[in-house]
């Protein structure tokens, strides 16, 4: 116990190493002063916001939007929660075409739709004629069941953004179809949620002639540009990552992290800190980002995935290509009946793309981008955010200027 302990605190080292100058404001200045501002502030707390206990359908429920809540079953045995949003405020009878939402590394469908109800794309979406779906991939907070397995198994959680993409998605994919009786629908993604769709939609042909439009936000293929202090872990050996973390789950939502939002991220004085430790990781705009939403944000990510997905990210990063999870070579030659993962190739993807990058992204760094761009053989539309990183495509103040109405005519353009 007491090594691991110690081997928890060198890795922390190590990947907050990286924190100090990616952020706006200086990160450790906050940290020391947080006690001082806790003692001074003589204001009293801001009240608390009451999705920070709710789940996803009471959240959609709360702003008078109808939901449903569906359990999708994986050919490995996942049990996948898919929340729905099956039509705005205004109800229109018949049938309505569908978009399928699907979030990125450590987060949950409710990514979509924690921000108000005019800069949440869920929202947005079904508020314009649309029946929105919100993936939530095997591992999270919502999809933590199994027909045969528990969480407390290392068996459970053997799996990385491969089985996310190869499994996960047709699943889901087509029991939207059998449930609204459509033939197509359309797919967003961001980050690693564009991760599984490159790997799912170029390696199984007959699931990409179901999508009628893939959009990327904040796209990732590869990451061998990426200076997130997040990939930090890619620097320490492989055995040390199993060693420290074990093979089971990864920052799942827990006790702590909700203690966290509602005693320190709702002091109003302290939800710039609160903004600052969450979001430096993935890149930090206060400007851009509704700061009395932190408890929320907060208490909704990280929602948690494998050791093994956090692994496969970290050899991606040293790998700098998009390949399936190395087991080494002897593991290899049981799983690919080859000594190497093999790569996956996004130029045979033939699926119609949108993609929108941002400028300051540190995790879908642009440069990284622009080697994407000419290996996606059917892309129809690219917009690059200067202003932009990682989070603020699913947060940013501003997207219903910078991202909804493209994403709205693109999606009526190709009806």
């Amino acid at each position: 116990m007491l090594r691991q302990m110690m081997l928890r605190v060198v890795v922390c080292v190590v990947v907050l190493s990286g924190l100090v100058h990616t952020g706006p404001t200086d990160l450790w200045s906050s940290m020391l002063r947080l006690s001082d501002v806790h003692r001074c502030s003589n204001k009293p707390q801001q009240t608390l916001d009451p999705e920070v206990h709710m789940n996803i359908t009471e959240i959609i429920e709360r702003w008078g939007y109808p939901a449903e809540e569906h359990e999708v079953l994986t050919e490995d045995g996942y049990i996948l929660t898919v929340n729905r949003i099956p039509h705005g405020l205004r109800h229109t009878p018949g049938p309505k075409p569908v978009v399928l939402l699907q979030h990125g590394l450590l987060a949950a469908g409710s990514n979509w739709i924690t921000n108000l109800p005019n800069s949440s794309l869920g929202y947005v979406l079904a508020d314009n004629g649309y029946d929105v779906w919100l993936g939530n991939s095997r591992g999270n907070t919502w999809s933590r069941k199994h027909q045969t397995l528990r969480p407390d198994q290392e068996d459970f959680w053997r799996f990385s953004y491969d089985e996310m993409a190869l499994k996960d998605l047709p699943a889901v994919v087509n029991y939207i179809l059998k449930v609204t009786g459509q033939e197509q629908i359309y797919y967003v993604g961001h980050s690693q949620g564009t991760t599984i769709a490159f790997i799912a939609f170029s390696k199984l042909p007959e699931l990409a002639s179901k999508i009628k439009m893939f959009f990327g936000l904040a796209p990732v293929a590869t990451v061998a540009f990426t200076s997130s202090p997040m990939t930090k872990m890619s620097c320490l050996p492989e055995w040390f990552i199993w060693d420290l973390l074990g093979r089971r789950d990864f920052l799942p939502q827990c006790h702590i992290i909700e203690w966290f939002a509602e005693h320190v991220c709702a002091e109003r004085l302290l939800s710039e800190l609160c903004g600052n430790i969450f979001f430096v990781l993935c890149g930090f705009d206060e400007k851009n980002l509704n700061m009395t939403r932190t408890p929320v944000y907060v208490t909704h990510n990280p929602a948690g995935t494998s050791v093994q997905n956090m692994v496969h990210w970290a050899q991606a990063v040293k790998g700098g290509k998009l390949m399936a999870f190395d087991f080494g070579a002897a593991g290899n030659l049981k799983h690919y009946n080859q000594s190497t993962p093999p790569e996956y190739r996004v130029q045979d993807m033939k699926v119609p793309t949108a993609l929108f990058s941002g400028g300051q992204d540190t995790l879908a760094d642009p440069k990284d981008v622009a080697m994407l761009l000419p290996q996606v053989s059917n892309l129809v539309f690219h917009r690059h955010i200067e202003h932009w990183e990682h989070l603020d495509f699913i947060w940013g103040l501003d997207a219903n200027e910078q991202m909804f109405p493209f994403i709205l005519k693109l999606l009526q353009d190709h009806r």
